[in-house]
């Protein structure tokens, strides 16, 4: 319902600022404004999208909870299809959106609604369930026991001549 009314609004909203803006200051103007606030706020989504980038792989490399750089980043993102949406209250939205204090409050608002059921990380010690196929019961690997890097699997090689190829290829080697 939320989003219908979305749907609703904002063009209706955008219309209105549109006539408005365009009948104080005229259309060369109006339209100028419209395409610097396409071209300004792309150029501080890409610096703002490689700082959260940075920030999510190191969430990610220090196994901390990346819930705030990855919401942070999903921000950003819609900042952007705002700012190159025409419009003025779509381009004031993506200009808050890209502002790091409004995007703090905007996910402490959203944490205070969204019940996460689980998380866990794959340090030394933890166990660790994940989905697809295999042994867990998630479907995904599971360790016991132990560290996951204290699994050893055992194997053998030999080094295929460039020259001789096999008679039957298996599908694990290049021809």
């Amino acid at each position: 319902m939320w989003l219908l009314l979305a749907f609703i609004a904002v063009p209706m909203i955008e219309i209105a600022l549109f006539i408005q803006v365009g009948g104080a200051i005229g259309l060369g103007w109006t339209l100028a404004i419209v395409l610097l606030t396409a071209v300004m706020g792309t150029w501080l989504v890409k610096q703002q999208g490689r700082q959260a980038l940075a920030n999510i792989q190191r969430s990610f490399s220090e196994l901390s909870d990346p819930s705030e750089p990855l919401a942070d980043g999903a921000m950003i993102l819609l900042s952007g299809a705002l700012l190159l949406t025409p419009g003025f209250f779509t381009d004031a939205v993506g200009f808050a959106l890209l502002t790091p204090a409004f995007r703090r409050v905007a996910f402490l608002w959203l944490r205070k609604r969204v019940k996460v059921a689980s998380f866990t990380t794959a340090g030394p010690g933890a166990q660790q369930a994940g989905p697809g196929p295999g042994p867990g019961p998630g479907g995904g690997p599971q360790y016991r026991g132990g560290r996951p890097d204290d699994q050893v699997i055992d194997g053998e090689f030999t080094e295929v001549d460039p020259e001789k190829r096999p008679t039957h290829p298996s599908g694990w080697t290049r021809h």
